[in-house]
C-alpha cells in the first residue's frame, strides 16, 4: 500500500509554479531549487501509513487547489501583533518581505535585515553557504539522500519561495526582535523562508508571530533555519496563531557550536490543521539547549509538534518541556526524539510531555523516543496525560472565583512552566493574555 498520495494533487499547481520559476538566479541557487523539487515529487504527500505521518491526516489539504500566493494588501482588516513598541519589528505579507513595514536601518552596527531574495540575487557570501543547509544533513544542496525523516514540505519550500528574510546578528542586541509573518486571500499557499545567522558571541531575543487577516483558507509552508556559532546565546520565541481556516505545515531547523546557548518556546494556538518540525543539531561540545512548547487546542482544531534533538559532541546539555491543553473535539499530536550519537559522551538531556484534557472528547497521541549510542549519558524521557483536579478547582470555587475563572487559572498554572521561562516581560503576558482568549475567559469581567 502506498505511503504518498497521487501527485495530481491540490498541491500539484504549486509545484508546476515552482518548477517554472526555479530557472532563474545564480548555479548554486538553481541547483538547491532542482534538487528540493526532485525529492518533493519523489516524497510526494504522505498518508497516514507513513509513519511520521500516522495521527495527521493531509487529505482536506490535498482535496483543495491551492494557488501560489500573490503579493498581499497594502492595508489589513486586523491590528498586526506588536510586543515591545520599542522592538525591531519585520513583516513579511504572503510570503515577501515588505519594506515599507519593516524596520530595516540597523540601530546599531550589530543586526542586518534585508530580504531574503536581495541576498539571494547579490550572491551573499553568508546566505550562499547556509541556505538550505542547516539540521543534521549538510549536503543538501545537490544529490540529497531521502530518508524516512525527510520533509517533504520543506523541500517544497525550497523549490517554491519567493522571497523571505535573512536576518544577520552579529553582535549584542537589546531589542526584541520581531518577525510577523501575514497570510491573506482565499485559496493561496504562501512558502515564508527565513535564515538567521547569529556569529560568535552574538546575543539576540527573537519572536516569529504567523497570523491571517482576513477571511479563508490559506495554506502557509514555511521552513525557519537558524545558526548559533561559538559563545552565540539565541532566545527564540515562534508562536503560530493563524485562523480556523489556515493549514499550518512549518519546518524549523537549527545547528548550534560550542559554547553557544539557544533557548527554543514553540507556542501553537491557532490553524485548523498545524504541524511543526522543530530538529536541533548540536554540533559542539558545551552546548546548552531549551526546546519548549505550549500548545493550546479547541474546537476541530489538530495539532502535530515532532521534536528531534541530536547530541553529535560530547559535553552538551539539553532540556524539553511539551505542555499540551486539549479542549472539545481536538486532536494533539506530539512525538519527540533525542538521538545521543556516538561519540556524545557526557551528555545530559531531560526530556518531559504532559497533556491536560478538558474534554471526553478530546485526544492526544504522544509518541516519546529516545536513542542512545553512547555509554556515558544521563537521559530521561517521560509522558503524562490527565485532567483537573478536583480538589484545588473546589477550592478557589469555595473562595468565590467563578467555574471558568477558577479553571483557566489552573490551566495556566499548568502552561505558566514554560510561559514563565520567556524573559521578554511584554511578550510573555501577551502570549498568556491570548491563552486565556482562547480558553473563553474574561479576567477583566
Amino acid at each position: 500500500m502506498s505511503t504518498v498520495l497521487s501527485p495530481a494533487t491540490g498541491l500539484s499547481g504549486i509545484v508546476d509554479h515552482g518548477a517554472a520559476s526555479g530557472s532563474s538566479g545564480a548555479p548554486w541557487v538553481r541547483s538547491l531549487r532542482a534538487a528540493a523539487l526532485d525529492a518533493h515529487r519523489e516524497l510526494g504527500v504522505p498518508t497516514t501509513r507513513h509513519e511520521e505521518w500516522k495521527y495527521t491526516p493531509l487529505r482536506r489539504l490535498v482535496e483543495r487547489d491551492w494557488a501560489a500566493g500573490e503579493p498581499g494588501p497594502a492595508v489589513f482588516q486586523r491590528e498586526l501583533p506588536r510586543y515591545d513598541e520599542g522592538s525591531i519589528r519585520i513583516v513579511l505579507v504572503n510570503g515577501r518581505f515588505d519594506r515599507n513595514l519593516s524596520e530595516t536601518e540597523a540601530r546599531s552596527p550589530h543586526w542586518v535585515a534585508r530580504s531574503l531574495r536581495d541576498a539571494v540575487t547579490e550572491d551573499d557570501a553568508v546566505v550562499r553557504e547556509w541556505l538550505g543547509q542547516v539540521g543534521p544533513k549538510t549536503t543538501q544542496a545537490v544529490g540529497r539522500e531521502i530518508t524516512p525523516d525527510s520533509h517533504t514540505f520543506a523541500e517544497l519550500n525550497t523549490a517554491t519561495f519567493e522571497d523571505g528574510l535573512f536576518l544577520h546578528i552579529t553582535g549584542d542586541v537589546a531589542a526584541l526582535i520581531e518577525i510577523v509573518h501575514v497570510a491573506t486571500g482565499d485559496g493561496q499557499a504562501f512558502a515564508p523562508r527565513v535564515l538567521v545567522v547569529a556569529e560568535e558571541g552574538a546575543r539576540a531575543r527573537i519572536v516569529e508571530t504567523y497570523v491571517t487577516d482576513g477571511e479563508g483558507a490559506t495554506f502557509t509552508y514555511p521552513v525557519t533555519e537558524v545558526v548559533v556559532k561559538e559563545g552565540a546565546n539565541l532566545e527564540h520565541v515562534r508562536v503560530q496563531d493563524e485562523g480556523a481556516e489556515a493549514f499550518h505545515i512549518a519546518n524549523w531547523q537549527t545547528t548550534q557550536a560550542a559554547g553557544s546557548e539557544y533557548h527554543s518556546f514553540n507556542v501553537c494556538y491557532g490553524a485548523g490543521l498545524a504541524r511543526v518540525d522543530q530538529g536541533i543539531w548540536l554540533d559542539g561540545q558545551a552546548t546548552v539547549t531549551r526546546l519548549d512548547g505550549v500548545v493550546c487546542a479547541g474546537g476541530d482544531q489538530h495539532i502535530d509538534n515532532h521534536t528531534r534533538l541530536d547530541h553529535a559532541q560530547p559535553n552538551s546539555n539539553s532540556f524539553e518541556v511539551y505542555k499540551q491543553i486539549v479542549d472539545d473535539r481536538a486532536t494533539v499530536v506530539f512525538n519527540g526524539k533525542i538521538f545521543v550519537h556516538q561519540d556524545a559522551q557526557k551528555t545530559d538531556a531531560k526530556q518531559t510531555n504532559q497533556a491536560l484534557l478538558l474534554s471526553p472528547t478530546a485526544t492526544i497521541d504522544s509518541k516519546p523516543q529516545l536513542e542512545i549510542f553512547a555509554d556515558d549519558v544521563k537521559c530521561t524521557h517521560g509522558a503524562t496525560v490527565g485532567q483537573l483536579e478536583d480538589l484545588p478547582l473546589f477550592y478557589m470555587r469555595s473562595r468565590g472565583v467563578p467555574k471558568d475563572q477558577a479553571e483557566a487559572v489552573l490551566v495556566y498554572a499548568f502552561a505558566a512552566e514554560v510561559l514563565e521561562l520567556i524573559t521578554h516581560v511584554g511578550l510573555r503576558q501577551a502570549l498568556e493574555r491570548r491563552l486565556y482568549e482562547k480558553l473563553g475567559v474574561d479576567l477583566g469581567a
